[in-house]
């Protein structure tokens, strides 16, 4: 149970609040991209990614976890864990969606893919940030 108290706490749901925030931004982006714009599903993905990491590094550094240490070294463990998250999760939920869609249009396993991996994304992200990225010191 304390363990789960670790976990889930008001950080929890500041970084939850951010998300939201993020997701309306993101969301936004990526499907406009795609969908308006006509860019493929790594650009339009991506794009949404690197604009509304921007935002969530700034949101989730200082007001969820706090964090005022000024290195480089931070940034990199935030850049590092955006890539890893997305590449997971973009990554895995194309060909799933693929599977799972074959019969539907490239259109629709496309949007329902980018779907999934914010999902994914979302999920791999809060541990990464977290734990990693805005891990605190002992």
């Amino acid at each position: 149970m304390n363990r789960l108290k670790n976990i889930v706490d008001i950080k929890t749901l500041k970084f939850l609040i951010v998300g939201i925030i993020n997701t309306l931004v993101g969301t936004f982006i990526m499907f406009s991209f795609y969908n308006l714009l006509g860019l493929n599903y790594w650009i339009s993905s991506s794009a949404n990614y690197i604009l509304a990491s921007i935002l969530s590094y700034i949101l989730n550094k200082y007001w969820t976890f706090q964090n005022r240490e000024k290195s480089v070294k931070i940034v990199v463990k935030f850049i590092v864990n955006i890539l890893v998250c997305y590449l997971i999760s973009y990554g895995v939920a194309k060909p799933l969606v693929r599977s799972f869609l074959s019969a539907a249009g490239t259109k629709i396993q496309d949007n329902v893919s980018m779907f999934v991996g914010m999902i994914l994304f979302t999920s791999l992200n809060y541990f990464g940030q977290r734990f990693f990225a805005f891990k605190e010191q002992d």
